[in-house]
């Protein structure tokens, strides 16, 4: 792991660039938030319990884009392009990544960071490798080096060796990059799903 990702400047500029992406955020996010609840019932922020830094659980903020307890029916926790679950107005979240915008809340918090690996559930950490594993060692992030590499169209394991490689290599230069490209990949909404090679499976 390089030091950046434990600097103090690095915690800072998280805390300073949330705080403003959630100021400017907040009206689409209000406007977002009442779109969800009007077209079906049910909370439109969704919680789910993730796996942190350490191996820590911790609750993650979302717009909810599906029905309401959507994970406990049809495909389960894997998400497919034209899920049935998912809502029109969660459809059109998902692809501009809208969605997941309260993830600056986590961010605020201290359980994420803005670019790192992207949280995953217990069951999936359960069958990690030692060397999988090290993803573990950071802040989960909002968006990351595999997210703009493939995202959920790379197969797993290669999506889990990408996170490790920038573990190895994170640097200023590399944040940046990954941000501007999040900001690409928001626009042509590219990996957004798994495909017949991507996802966990």
């Amino acid at each position: 792991m390089t030091r950046w990702l434990g600097s103090p400047i690095r915690r800072a500029a998280d805390i300073l660039l949330a705080a403003l992406m959630l100021l400017v955020a907040a009206p689409v996010l209000a406007a977002a938030a009442a779109a969800v609840r009007l077209e079906s019932a049910g909370d439109p922020i969704y919680r789910q319990r993730r796996v942190g830094r350490d191996g820590l659980p911790f609750e993650l903020f979302k717009l909810r884009t599906m029905v309401t307890g959507a994970e406990h029916f049809g495909a389960g926790l894997a998400v497919d392009q034209d899920d049935p679950r998912i809502t029109r107005i969660g459809s059109l979240l998902r692809r501009t990544s809208i969605d997941e915008l309260p993830n600056l809340i986590n961010v605020l918090r201290g359980e994420m960071s803005l670019v790192g690996p992207r949280p995953t559930v217990q069951v999936q950490v359960d069958r990690y490798t030692d060397r999988q594993r090290r993803r573990l060692d950071v802040r989960p992030g909002i968006t990351g080096w595999a997210q703009v590499n493939g995202r959920a169209s790379l197969p797993w394991a290669d999506r889990i060796e990408l996170d490790v490689w920038y573990i190895e290599h994170a640097s200023p230069a590399l944040d940046l990059k990954i941000l501007l490209a999040s900001i690409r990949m928001a626009l042509t909404g590219r990996g957004l799903y798994r495909g017949d090679t991507g996802g966990w499976r």
